[in-house]
Formats: C-alpha cells, structure tokens, sequence
C-alpha cells in the first residue's frame, strides 16, 4: 500500500492498523519512497524488563552498575 506524508499525518491510525494486519506501507514524500511501516515481527516482550533497576540503556553499559548513584555524581557540578 502507498501513503502520503499528508496520509501519515492524518490517518495515522488507519496505517498503523494496516501494518498490523501484515501489509507494509510505502510512504512517499512529494511523489518519492521517503518511509516503510513494517509490521513487526515476533512478539515484544516489555514485561520481562519490569523490575530492573538498569532497564533501557543503562542495561546496555558495563560501566555503569549504580543508575542513581551515577546521576548523582553527574549532576554534581550542576548543584
């Protein structure tokens, strides 16, 4: 299916429900390809995350293992 920017503005929700019956949406911009909206595949699974304190991108950087203590130390020179 193809869109337009305009579409992708005000019917956003209608493209979004065609992505999730499986179709994938071209959006153009001016006559040209600009975007894709894909459907996602598999299932997310935000849940599983629930509970721990480094969720999100903390969880992804070794160097930090105390979240609050490293926003302390960094918002230091602010106070």
């Amino acid at each position: 299916m193809k869109a337009t920017a305009k579409d992708l503005r005000f019917h956003s929700k209608e493209l979004l429900d065609t992505a999730r019956r499986g179709e994938e949406v071209l959006i153009t911009y001016r006559g040209k390809p600009y975007a894709k909206l894909v459907p996602v595949t598999g299932e997310l699974d935000l849940a599983k995350n629930i509970g721990n304190e480094l969720f999100g991108i903390w969880s992804d950087n070794p160097d930090v293992k105390d979240v609050e203590g490293f926003i302390d130390k960094a918002r230091e020179s602010r106070i």
